[in-house]
């Protein structure tokens, strides 16, 4: 079934890419404030007409579904779907911006596929199958290369963040580290750059939503490393009926390699 995603996320990344290609993107304010665009609808329906196909008994919660109050009911097994994943990226036109879509299975991401259309690469990750990553050539996956998340450097950390969403939380917590390097990156590319080894800590002391985190967390997961909230348990996913908070709304946490950050 991994492949089959990954051939939706490839498709709902040209129809990004199509948009992006324009000098109107169809922008509007959604009832939150935050941005979306004529990308997001095109891919979202593109990503929910294959896994009708691909799975079509497993309930799908898509992000722009959710903001037009289409919230299936959901079990021990459901998607999450952000079609497009740092639309303030896409706005500004730097690249950072990805397809999410993962599987859950009681409250864990068990697999996930996020794909930079702007930068024609892909990351998959399988639960108890490892995670791998390629680049696109003539539009088609080329040769898949493992990914791992590597031990922390005696050194300093390379530490990724928010591009867009800096808060000053997380700057604390950032603080308590020795840093060799701090890398500014957008959506969930900043799981997939410590799944690879490119950075060893992710924190992240703002808001973000379950769409916003499973599939970048399936792949880092698979690739060795670990997403925890600040009281160092494993982020779950499917909350529901939260006191004081969303369906689906994340705590704070911190995606890390190998090591345990608190």
């Amino acid at each position: 079934m991994l492949d089959d995603i990954i051939d939706a996320a490839l498709t709902a990344g040209d129809a990004i890419m199509t948009i992006y290609a324009r000098e109107d993107f169809g922008e509007r304010a959604k009832s939150d404030g935050s941005p979306v665009t004529e990308a997001d609808g095109k891919a979202e329906e593109i990503i929910l007409a294959a896994l009708a196909r691909i799975a079509p008994d497993i309930p799908v919660i898509a992000e722009e579904s959710v903001s037009a109050g289409r919230i299936p009911a959901i079990g021990a097994r459901f998607f999450l779907v952000d079609p497009l994943d740092g639309t303030k990226e896409f706005l500004n036109r730097n690249g950072d911006f990805t397809v999410n879509i993962a599987l859950i299975e009681d409250g864990v991401p068990v697999s996930g596929v996020v794909f930079a259309p702007a930068y024609g690469e892909v990351f998959a990750g399988e639960k108890n199958k490892g995670a791998r990553r390629t680049k696109l050539h003539s539009g088609r996956p080329g040769p898949w290369s493992d990914l791992r998340v590597r031990s922390a450097p005696a050194d300093g950390l390379n530490v990724v963040a928010s591009r867009s969403h800096m808060s000053p939380e997380t700057k604390d917590f950032i603080d308590r580290f020795k840093v060799a390097q701090l890398i500014a990156a957008g959506s969930s590319l900043k799981f997939c750059r410590v799944a690879g080894g490119e950075a060893d800590l992710y924190p992240r002391m703002g808001r973000t939503m379950e769409w916003d985190t499973a599939a970048g967390d399936a792949v880092l997961r698979a690739a060795g490393g670990a997403v925890r909230t600040l009281d160092g348990s494993p982020l779950a996913y499917g909350k529901r009926d939260q006191a004081g908070d969303a369906d689906f709304a994340n705590p704070w946490f911190v995606a890390s390699g190998p090591f345990n950050p608190f």
